[in-house]
């Protein structure tokens, strides 16, 4: 409103007024002016305060005067122009509910209004104060602790804590628009004004506020839009002004280290109310949410996903002394034990092997539904290297290794990786050539015999290459799946070692 009621003003409202009576007349003959006001309703409010929000019909259009049916004896008028849409347009028709503010109130009329705007005197502006009626100011700029908001070409300060019912992330939204606030402070003759938008928000939201809050019950579901996100949670807007906490444990099935791996501010989420907490002193709870709660449980269904003996693809979530835990499907974590992760070496330190972030195949041993857990293997999804090397090695052959460690009663010779056999110091001692393999030291080649081979048993007892003189070979031939080639290979073999003793 330019003017709280100017001159010209009271001239159209008397105009449209008898506009109005003249439409009364003509509709009602017989009906004397006083009974048509009586006849509007049988309940009347006659208990209407300046400040006061009321919701009424629209009953007279007039050229720059809406007439409003307020429910009391007298109707209440608010400027049309007041009431144009962003376009400049009129929206509004006969019958249609507006809510307005009562501006003022006197023995013949009750102004309305949507905000106090425009020019306006000291007095306005204290009326507004005293009776909370909203305001209407432009942001101008921001300044140490909120911003500077214009009110009636009066500068005012909004705290910025003030400017909504959410955290302002960023302040330079707000600068240049318009927005209705309540003057929460007037001092020093209109020098010292404070605003708060949120107030006004507030207010304009408390019966839908409050019908939200009477429905909100533990294990109502909901959609809610994120609006902070801190290491040990996420808060969550469920309603304007309405906000709960999902803590990180609650945010995923999957393990989560920060909630900024999954979500970021402005993300709507799924969530369903875990807890209501009454705060002394408050009228919103403090309210607990789960998101992962607000999706199916994915060991609900494990069985139709994987199943022992499955080879999968999963990613090291956390590695500890006693194994790796991998996750192979958004919240199915299971965890290779340090004694299955490698056939070829004996592991000490579990991250010798993998680490947290690896995408590794790993082999299903054993699922436990009940007790949501599942065993796997690294050492199965690569291969039992015996049996390989069973498939094509047996007693009798002939093949090189490196000796990997000497020790008083034997060396033990590394045939292939994970395969490791005994080579003992009688087999050695009866060697034509023992002196020669007892020069040799870790790390160094020998060509070797597979006297005994018991993969069940996983050893392998190893004799000198030479041991086949003296006519032996004919036993190792006979044991062995080796085909005419190999044994070709043993009887040079044998041949040469006989020359050079």
């Amino acid at each position: 409103m330019s003017n709280k009621i100017s001159d010209n003003s009271d001239e159209n409202i008397k105009k449209d007024f008898s506009d109005l009576l003249d439409t009364f007349d003509k509709e009602n003959k017989e009906k004397s002016f006083e009974a048509l006001l009586e006849s509007y309703g049988s309940e009347v409010n006659d208990d209407i305060q300046v400040g006061d929000k009321i919701r009424g019909e629209i009953i007279h259009i007039g050229r720059d005067t809406v007439f409003i049916n307020t429910g009391s004896k007298i109707d209440g008028a608010v400027e049309k122009m007041e009431l144009l849409d962003e376009n400049g347009d009129f929206p509004y028709q006969n019958d249609d509910y507006l809510e307005l503010y009562v501006v003022s109130i006197s023995e013949s009329e009750i102004i309305l209004s949507k905000a106090l705007s425009g020019i306006g005197g000291l007095n306005q502006l204290m009326d507004a104060y005293q009776n909370k009626i909203p305001v209407e100011g432009k942001v101008l700029d921001q300044c140490k602790g909120g911003f500077n908001v214009e009110v009636m070409l009066r500068r005012a300060f909004c705290p910025i804590s003030q400017m909504d019912l959410k955290y302002v992330e960023n302040p330079d939204e707000y600068t240049g628009k318009t927005y209705k606030f309540f003057i929460t402070l007037f001092e020093e003759n209109g020098r010292n004004i404070v605003v708060s938008r949120r107030k006004f928000l507030d207010k304009d939201l408390e019966e839908e506020r409050n019908k939200f809050l009477s429905d909100l019950k533990v294990g109502s579901q909901m959609q809610g839009t994120v609006t902070n996100l801190k290491e040990y949670g996420v808060f969550i807007e469920l309603f304007p002004g309405i906000e709960g906490m999902a803590h990180i444990s609650e945010l995923s099935w999957s393990r989560v280290k920060h909630p900024n791996e999954i979500l970021k501010r402005n993300d709507t989420v799924d969530v369903i109310v875990l807890n209501l907490e009454k705060v002394e002193g408050k009228n919103i709870p403090k309210i607990s949410l789960s998101a992962k709660q607000a999706s199916e449980d994915p060991w609900s269904s494990i069985e139709k996903k994987f199943n022992p003996g499955d080879k999968v693809t999963g990613n090291v979530t956390r590695c500890m002394k006693f194994g790796a835990f991998v996750e192979i499907s958004p919240g199915i974590e299971g965890l290779v034990h340090i004694s299955e992760m490698s056939y070829v070496k004996r592991i000490i330190n579990t991250e010798d092997v993998v680490k947290p972030g690896d995408s590794i195949p790993v082999m299903i041993k054993e699922i436990d539904k009940e007790g949501k857990k599942i065993s796997l293997s690294i050492k199965d999804a690569e291969g039992d290297p015996w049996v390989e090397f069973t498939g094509i090695n047996s007693t009798g052959s002939i093949l090189p290794g490196i000796i990997e460690k000497k020790e008083k009663f034997g060396y033990f010779i590394t045939l292939a990786p994970g395969i490791t056999g005994l080579l003992p110091k009688s087999r050695i001692n009866n060697s034509s050539d023992s002196s020669s393999i007892e020069k040799l030291k870790e790390g160094d080649s020998i060509t070797i015999l597979i006297e005994e081979l018991k993969p069940n048993e996983r050893k392998i007892t190893l004799a000198p290459a030479d041991s086949l003189d003296g006519g032996n070979w004919k036993k190792f031939a006979n044991d062995s799946d080796n085909s005419v080639g190999s044994l070709g290979e043993i009887l040079q073999n044998a041949m040469n070692s006989k020359k050079t003793s």
